[in-house]
């Protein structure tokens, strides 16, 4: 297959570096990736300056990889349109640097890529990884993501499809299976607010997340019980359940 591989995490981040590799053995592959991170852009794009693209070389990878100075999103965009001279069978964002599960995934830059490259008509898998207190495995991720690929590239190539893959951390222990579920709820996070002394201005950084139970059967419940998660995904945020009721009101 031909592979786009795109990320939020930058050109040079590790989790784009291994999947590369891996995916390359038996794949064409190119990379058109963020200069810089650029997590939480959910589906930005730059619109008030020009971009800049880069050709770079990825140490230890054979495929033709590119910086670009802008958002996931706009590194699709750039792929597709100026980048790739054949046709692109699939594209795959990631891994990131954390887990995309619940609502996260509305303001993920590794998911709103996928989305963006489906919006192309083209099949797309969001992959992420688990980091937990500075520990995450790559290499896990990367394993699933290439063994669910291979699995469902016929159904995905054919139906356009968009997967959310999320793997735990689980320090080297295997997984305890696979589960194909829906998103999680909202999991808040907390600012801490401080006074700056400065006319009463306030300074508010964003300090963590509050503990809450999770809701079974949601990716969140299973990747907290050791299960690697696959969540199919859509961009149309149409409720068809209220589209009689509001033609009703006019």
């Amino acid at each position: 297959m031909r592979i786009l591989l795109v990320n939020d995490d930058g050109i040079y981040s590790e989790g784009i570096h291994i999947l590369a590799k891996m995916l390359e053995e038996d794949h064409e592959i190119i990379i058109v990736a963020p200069e810089e991170q650029k997590s939480a852009q959910s589906q930005a794009i730059t619109i008030s300056k020009a971009l800049i693209v880069k050709e770079v070389e990825l140490e230890g990878i054979k495929s033709k990889a590119y910086s670009v100075s802008g958002t996931p999103a706009d590194c699709v965009r750039i792929a597709l349109d100026k980048l790739t001279e054949l046709p692109v069978d699939v594209v795959i964002s990631g891994i990131n640097m954390g887990l995309n599960a619940g609502m996260d995934i509305l303001y993920s830059g590794t998911v709103s890529a996928a989305i963006e490259a489906n919006i192309y008509n083209l099949p797309a898998i969001a992959l992420s990884a688990e980091w937990i207190d500075g520990n995450i495995d790559y290499n896990l991720a990367a394993e699933y993501g290439k063994y669910i690929l291979e699995k469902s590239k016929k159904d995905l190539i054919n139906n356009n499809i968009i997967l959310s893959i999320n793997t735990p951390y689980l320090d080297g222990k295997k997984p305890k299976g696979v589960k194909v579920c829906k998103i999680g709820g909202v999991v808040y996070d907390y600012y801490l607010m401080e006074d700056n002394g400065n006319k009463g201005e306030k300074v508010l950084k964003l300090q963590g997340r509050k503990d809450i139970e999770f809701e079974e059967d949601t990716d969140r419940f299973y990747l907290s019980q050791g299960y690697v998660t696959i969540t199919p995904l859509h961009y149309d945020l149409t409720n068809f359940n209220l589209l009689k009721k509001v033609e009703s009101w006019i």
